[in-house]
C-alpha cells in the first residue's frame, strides 16, 4: 500500500476537523436529541403509506421547514432541498462562525445523494393524469427541482453562498462521499469552509418501495420500531427512511484561530469499487476499503474503538460485511460494532454522515450505543466487540471507524480521531 505521512506530521492547513452538524433524523432533529434516542433505545420508523404502493413502514423525519425556508421557496423547491437547507444552517449555527463576516465566495458544498429527481417526477406524472397528460400543465420548476446538484444548490441560494457547489451520486456510500470531497477540497485551498455531508428524501418515491419489494428486500414487522434489525436472524429487509447530516468542515488552524469547538478529526478515508454486482457486496473489496482508510491514517485495526456499520437489514447484505469487517477486525479485542439503522432504518444517501454524527458524542460520553431489535443472532453476523441492545460504557474512545456502502459496489470508509 501506498505510505502516508501520519496526521500529526501534517500541517495544520491540512488537518481537517468537524467544527459544526446538523441534522435531522426520524428520531431527533439535533444532534443531542439524536444521540439521546441511540443512548435511550428510541425508534424512530413508523407506520406509512404512500399511493400506488399503499401501507408500508418508514422512518419520517419532523422538523421545522419554515425555521430556515420561505413557504414560496419551499413549495416551489424539493424536500431533499429543505432536508439540506435546514441541516446546513443548522449546521452553521452549531459551529459558532461568524456568519455574516464569512467570505461566501470561499464556501463550498458538497451533498452526497443517493438518488435525486425521482420525487418530483413521480409527482408531476400523477398530476397530469388528471388533464389528460397535457404537457401544458407540466411545472416549469421541473428543471431545476430535477438536476442532479439541485439539493447541494437550494443550499446555496438560502444562504447565499457564491463557491463551488455539487451534489454527489455514490448510491447509499453518499453521506460519506460528501465529507471526504469537503476534506479534500479544503486541502486543495478551492474553499475556507465546507458544507459536507448527505441528505435523502427516499420515501417520498413510491418507486423505491416497489423496487425493494420486488428484489423481496423491503422490511416488514408487525411493529414497526423493531422492524430494521440488522444482524438478527429474523430480519427481512430495508426500511427506508429520509434525513440528513450536513458537517461543518475547516482547517486545523483556522479553528484554533477562532477558537471553534471541535467534534473530531478526519484522519482516514477511502473509496474504492467492487466491480463485481449490481446489488450483492464483495466483502474482499468492502475490507480492502478498510484497510485503505487505516493505512491513511497510519493506524491499526486495534486502534480503532468503534466501528459504525452499514448494514441494512438484508440477509446476504449483513452476512457478507460481517464477513469484511472479521477479516479486518476478527483478532482486535478493543473495537466495538453498532449500528444506527436499527433505530431509524435506511436514510440511503444521508445514511453515512448521519451514522457518523450518532457516534461522534461518544469521544466525550464514552458510551458505544448499541444495536437494537437484535434479539436472535445470525451466527454469520457474529462478530467480535459487537453491542447488542444495550449501551456500553468503555474507557477510553479516540477513534471512530465509519462503514457506508452501497449498489453498483460503491464502498467508502471514514476515521475520525478525538481531539
Amino acid at each position: 500500500m501506498i505510505s502516508f505521512p501520519k496526521p500529526d506530521d501534517l500541517p495544520d492547513s491540512q488537518r481537517i476537523v468537524i467544527t459544526g452538524i446538523g441534522l435531522t433524523s426520524p428520531n431527533g432533529n439535533t444532534v443531542g436529541d439524536f444521540r439521546e434516542s441511540l443512548l435511550s433505545g428510541k425508534s424512530g420508523v413508523q407506520d406509512y403509506e404512500i399511493r400506488y404502493f399503499g401501507k408500508t413502514i418508514a422512518g419520517i423525519c419532523d422538523f421545522d421547514v419554515r425555521r430556515h425556508q420561505t413557504r414560496k421557496d419551499a413549495r416551489r423547491g424539493t424536500r431533499a432541498g429543505s432536508v439540506g437547507c435546514y441541516c446546513a444552517n443548522e449546521a452553521i449555527l452549531d459551529s459558532g462562525i461568524d456568519w455574516k463576516n464569512t467570505d461566501s465566495s470561499r464556501v463550498g458544498i458538497y451533498i452526497g445523494v443517493t438518488e435525486h429527481g425521482n420525487v418530483e417526477t413521480e409527482s408531476e406524472i400523477h398530476e397530469i393524469r388528471g388533464f389528460d397528460y397535457d404537457t401544458k400543465v407540466w411545472s416549469h420548476h421541473h428543471n431545476p427541482r430535477t438536476v442532479a446538484n439541485n439539493p447541494a444548490g437550494e443550499i446555496a441560494l438560502n444562504l447565499s453562498i457564491t463557491g463551488p457547489h455539487y451534489t454527489i451520486g455514490a448510491a447509499c456510500a453518499a453521506g460519506n462521499a460528501g465529507l471526504i470531497q469537503g476534506l479534500q477540497m479544503l486541502r486543495l485551498n478551492e474553499c475556507d469552509l465546507a458544507l459536507a455531508g448527505g441528505v435523502s428524501e427516499s420515501i417520498h418515491t413510491f418507486g423505491i418501495f416497489a423496487g425493494f419489494a420486488s428484489q423481496g428486500a423491503l422490511a416488514s414487522h408487525d411493529d414497526p420500531t423493531k422492524a430494521s434489525r440488522p444482524f438478527d436472524k429474523n430480519r427481512n429487509g430495508i426500511v427506508v427512511s429520509e434525513g440528513g447530516c450536513i458537517y461543518t468542515l475547516e482547517r486545523l488552524e483556522d479553528a484554533k484561530a477562532r477558537g471553534a469547538r471541535i467534534y473530531g478529526e478526519i484522519v482516514g478515508y477511502a473509496i474504492n469499487t467492487d466491480a463485481t454486482d449490481f446489488v450483492l457486496p464483495n466483502p474482499e473489496r468492502q475490507a480492502q476499503c478498510i484497510n485503505m482508510a487505516l493505512n491513511r491514517a497510519c493506524l491499526n485495526a486495534e486502534d480503532i474503538d468503534i466501528v459504525s456499520t452499514h448494514a441494512t437489514g438484508t440477509g446476504m447484505g449483513d452476512a457478507l460485511e460481517c464477513d469484511a469487517i472479521r477479516r479486518v477486525f476478527g483478532k482486535s479485542t478493543k473495537t466495538h460494532i453498532n449500528n444506527a439503522k436499527s433505530f431509524i432504518g435506511h436514510t440511503m444517501g444521508a445514511a453515512g454522515a448521519l451514522e457518523l454524527a450518532g457516534n461522534l458524542v461518544a469521544f466525550d460520553d464514552k458510551v458505544v450505543h448499541p444495536t437494537i431489535n437484535l434479539d436472535d443472532l445470525d451466527p454469520e453476523c457474529e462478530l467480535p466487540g459487537l453491542v447488542k441492545n444495550e449501551p456500553r460504557e468503555i474507557e477510553t474512545i479516540d477513534y471512530i471507524l465509519n462503514n457506508s456502502f452501497g449498489m453498483l459496489g460503491i464502498n467508502s470508509a471514514t476515521v475520525i480521531r478525538k481531539m
